[in-house]
């Protein structure tokens, strides 16, 4: 069957929407209707070519979505026709059946085990979990990287307890799902470190108690103002060496822990005094929160589901796949936490 995708066919270009024909399935592999596709700045930096150089091209883009199973490969058990699901990066249990290979007037596009920025995708096993009832289909593309990652880097890897304090900097789409989860464990303060006015806002709205402009001086003493003996846990999501080597910086001596989700580009190093070593800290890196989709999904879904916070906020109002550019450039910008891309939208 032919359908229609955003593909990269050059680094630094914006993306083609273009006509592609679906292979048949393998073995493993998931034929699934997109209904919501989110986008992070792992795709900003692909588009880029921040992640180095990229021999793929042209490919399909994209990690989070929602959608419903439309045909099954062999030897399937995970799925079943007509299930809604979660499409994630992040492999849970079922089958690794590789990418798929689409065609496009005769020529190769290449695919990894899951991509999203399409009308229909075709889906290793194990990048599908169920959708859990009761959340809707939008808001649950979060559960594809944003919660995951950001959730998961706090209950998985910092284990963030009631009365810990909390830094995250960066409040895109990842630090603050980490926002949010902070203050759903009862830490306290809960403080959200961001250029952008827009986005500490939205992190006062999930949870921060403490909001912070790197723009109206150091950072790392506006927090010891806060915290003087440094807070006990901290969340890297902005992908900048010098943030991560500030976060380390800020937690309390004996103790502090810090956590990098963001992405660095390609060929950057992280230069980092070893005396917080000698002091009793530690930096720490995760593979998305260290989540096992079939373990933390429902549970991240439910959380998300009763959250007392403004959830939705976090997503843009709907993109159609043909305005899958301008959603990009709302995300580099900053105006957008997350952009939501609607299959069904013309």
């Amino acid at each position: 069957m032919k359908t229609e995708a955003a593909l990269l066919v050059a680094t630094g270009q914006p993306l083609v929407v273009v006509e592609i024909e679906t292979p048949p399935l393998k073995a493993g592999q998931v034929l699934v209707e997109i209904a919501f596709s989110g986008a992070c700045g792992t795709q900003l930096m692909e588009v880029a070519g921040d992640k180095g150089e990229d021999k793929w091209c042209p490919h399909c883009l994209g990690h989070e979505a929602t959608g419903t199973v439309i045909e099954i490969g062999s030897a399937v058990t995970k799925v079943k026709v007509g299930d809604d699901v979660v499409l994630s990066w992040i492999k849970g249990t079922g089958i690794e059946a590789g990418g798929a290979v689409y065609d496009w007037d005769g020529q190769k596009v290449n695919a990894g085990g899951v991509t999203t920025f399409q009308r229909h995708a075709v889906v290793s096993e194990n990048r599908l979990t169920l959708v859990p009832a009761g959340l809707p289909l939008d808001v649950a593309v979060l559960l594809g990287c944003a919660a995951p990652t950001g959730m998961g880097a706090v209950f998985n890897v910092l284990k963030v307890a009631a009365g810990d304090s909390v830094a995250v900097f960066g409040t895109g789409g990842i630090g603050l799902n980490a926002v949010m989860a902070a203050a759903i464990a009862g830490a306290s303060p809960v403080i959200a470190v961001d250029l952008k006015a827009s986005r500490r806002d939205l992190a006062k709205a999930f949870g921060a108690t403490h909001v912070i402009d790197p723009a109206e001086g150091d950072v790392a003493a506006q927090i010891k103002a806060i915290v003087p003996n440094g807070v006990d846990l901290a969340v890297e999501a902005t992908g900048v060496p010098a943030v991560m080597a500030t976060a380390v910086g800020v937690t309390r001596q004996q103790g502090g822990k810090a956590v990098v989700i963001g992405n660095a580009k390609h060929g950057s190093s992280l230069e980092i005094s070893p005396g917080v070593f000698n002091q009793g800290k530690s930096l720490m890196g995760t593979w998305g929160g260290d989540s096992m989709p079939d373990r933390d999904y429902g549970r991240f879904g439910r959380l998300i589901a009763e959250s007392p916070y403004p959830v939705r906020d976090l997503l843009s109002a709907p993109y159609s796949l043909e305005q899958i550019n301008e959603a990009l450039a709302d995300l580099r910008s900053g105006k957008i936490g997350r952009p939501l891309i609607d299959m069904k939208k013309r």
